[in-house]
């Protein structure tokens, strides 16, 4: 590619620069036929908007590149296509200014789209009371040792993920001593070595108590299993809480360790607790990761004022 000339040494551009631009990528830098069929459509799709602004391609600045980013929002683009659409113009502009058909490359200074922050999937109070229940109930149906034995294992995992929030990392290596502590709560070990309170409710504890019944030997780990960890697995648990899902009505792809992480938090600020505490118990080092959580504010908030401010007639 040629180095960028002079404003006095620029020179007109073919009238199809965007085939020009295209082919170059093919020559050196071997795109692919569907990389340039998309490259394609998102360039004509941008020369398109600059001709109806009356605007050459070789004179748009970054106010005009900005305009046609914040124009593919209410056109119904997501922000990940808008972030594809500007690193195409990017390079289109760039290859303007080294070419020398173009005194600048008005792109530089852009920022692309902000993307949205997924919110995370979340089940209802009523969903984690139906999938505790089908774990009550695989318990009191199981017939032999062995099933008895793996059902208090899976309503063990439940009680304590859900009642404690700790990250699924957490859960499985929890220590055997865990479940005859006699606190009220468990000493957690988090990201970065940081330390932790996590309170423990009582049906918990019971459930840690009951399983370690039905645990053999005296290993270190309160879920061992036969892994190079010594203790069960993230992936194991994760197939297993599926299938516990699916006999409490919840499809597969609605449930994992992290949703009920997620449900954890979400249930605890629905009924009023801060921010900040749930922070803390979900070892979050830093408060932007919490509020991740806010739409849930957001709506409790809302229904507070209009279910108690005294002007809301209903």
């Amino acid at each position: 590619m040629a180095a960028p000339a002079s404003a006095a040494e620029t020179e007109r551009p073919p009238a199809d620069v965007a085939q020009l631009f295209l082919d170059m990528l093919a020559a050196e830098r071997g795109a692919a036929a569907n990389t340039l069929a998309a490259y394609r459509r998102d360039l004509d799709d941008y020369l398109a908007y600059l001709a109806a602004e009356g605007i050459d391609p070789v004179e748009a600045d970054a106010a005009s590149v900005r305009a046609y980013i914040a124009d593919l929002e209410p056109r119904g683009l997501k922000a990940s296509s808008a972030a594809r659409r500007l690193s195409c113009i990017r390079g289109f502009h760039k290859f303007l200014y080294a070419e020398g058909f173009s005194e600048s490359d008005p792109s530089a200074p852009v920022a692309g789209p902000r993307r949205a922050q997924a919110l995370p999937k979340v089940l209802s109070i009523a969903e984690v009371d139906g999938l505790l229940a089908a774990a009550r109930e695989r318990v009191a149906a199981a017939e032999s040792a062995a099933e008895t034995a793996r059902a208090r294992k899976m309503l063990c995992l439940l009680e304590l993920l859900y009642a404690t929030g700790l990250r699924v990392s957490e859960l499985i290596a929890l220590p055997r001593s865990a479940a005859s502590t006699r606190e009220r709560y468990l000493v957690v070990k988090g990201k970065g070595g940081r330390e932790r309170l996590v309170p423990l409710t009582d049906v918990s504890r019971e459930a840690m108590r009951e399983h370690l019944r039905h645990v053999p030997g005296d290993g270190p780990w309160l879920f061992p299993a036969d892994s190079e960890s010594g203790h069960l697995t993230r992936q194991a648990f994760a197939r297993d809480l599926k299938v516990a899902g699916a006999a409490a009505g919840i499809r597969a792809d609605r449930i994992s360790p992290h949703v009920l992480r997620h449900a954890f938090a979400s249930h605890l600020l629905r009924n009023g607790a801060d921010l900040r505490i749930v922070q803390e118990l979900l070892g979050h080092a830093d408060i932007s990761t919490t509020q991740i959580y806010t739409h849930v504010l957001d709506d409790r908030l809302k229904s507070m004022v209009r279910d108690l401010h005294p002007l809301n007639d209903g």
